[in-house]
């Protein structure tokens, strides 16, 4: 089982290129940043972790420039959106910065998707909430043309488009690794249905029951990487056994000091797991 981190990489915190190198120089595999483009005051949406919202939403770098940089300062790392909002990016100019990073970085690249949970924000890019999963995967089989065809098309209800030329090309062939992120009861269909493998939080033992559920209505394996795990060893072990193949932890956002600690307790949960 491989190891990751996740970061929201704010303007105030160590920014993501030294954090990039500092995961890659102490042998992680990969590193996720979040994406909220805003978060609207009115805060009508309720946070699904329970209280106040975070500051740390509404202050982070466009996750595309912090991707760049993350993958300029490091030559094996992994880098990874966790998740890119794609029901509030245009489909175009979202493929030509997933394939951009992808050439830059050498076929880095892992594309976690998925549609949010706050509405109003979703509102304000123009997307209606009760229709944002069937726009999501219109825009994500609209990029996959993009990434795949010379001259590309796509007609959908939500996006249509006749014979383009987009370029560059991913390097990964036929394109970075689509992640489709969440855990509601429909989150198969998408991950079936658009991605290659499936990045949810995890939220206990009914998460991981679930990679079971999804690898049987497939009837064959389907990649599992699990966001949010907490710095337990216990925890660690119960997804290897599922067949997880990357767990990632979410490290504080802030400096150098606030995000080496939050690093110790991960790596600390490592070894008691590998017995290194």
């Amino acid at each position: 089982m491989e190891f990751g981190v996740g970061y929201f990489p704010t303007h105030d915190g160590i920014g993501p290129g030294a954090l990039a190198r500092l995961v890659e120089g102490r042998g992680q595999d990969a590193v996720f940043f979040a994406e909220h483009t805003h978060i609207p005051a009115s805060r009508e949406s309720p946070y699904p972790g329970g209280g106040p919202l975070p500051r740390k939403y509404w202050h982070c770098y466009d996750l595309f420039v912090a991707l760049t940089a993350a993958a300029c300062a490091t030559t094996r790392l992994r880098v990874g959106s966790g998740i890119c909002l794609v029901v509030e990016r245009d489909p175009i100019v979202t493929a030509k910065e997933v394939a951009s990073v992808d050439h830059l970085s050498g076929g880095r690249l892992e594309f976690g998707v998925g549609a949010g949970w706050n509405r109003e924000e979703m509102r304000h890019h123009g997307t209606d909430p009760r229709t944002r999963m069937a726009l999501l995967a219109e825009r994500v089989q609209a990029m996959k043309e993009l990434w795949t065809a010379e001259e590309a098309s796509y007609h959908g209800k939500y996006v249509s488009f006749d014979r383009v030329w987009s370029y560059p090309k991913p390097v990964q062939r036929p394109h970075p690794p689509v992640l489709v992120g969440g855990d509601g009861p429909t989150v198969f269909d998408r991950v079936l249905g658009f991605g290659d493998g499936w990045l949810p939080n995890y939220r206990g033992e009914h998460t991981v029951a679930r990679v079971r559920e999804l690898r049987d209505r497939a009837g064959r394996h389907v990649e599992v990487q699990m966001i949010s795990v907490p710095a337990d060893a216990r925890v660690l072990a119960t997804l290897h056994d599922a067949g997880v193949r990357r767990a990632t932890h979410w490290l504080p956002s802030g400096p150098r000091s606030a995000v080496e600690r939050g690093l110790d307790r991960w790596e600390s949960a490592i070894a008691d797991f590998t017995g290194a």
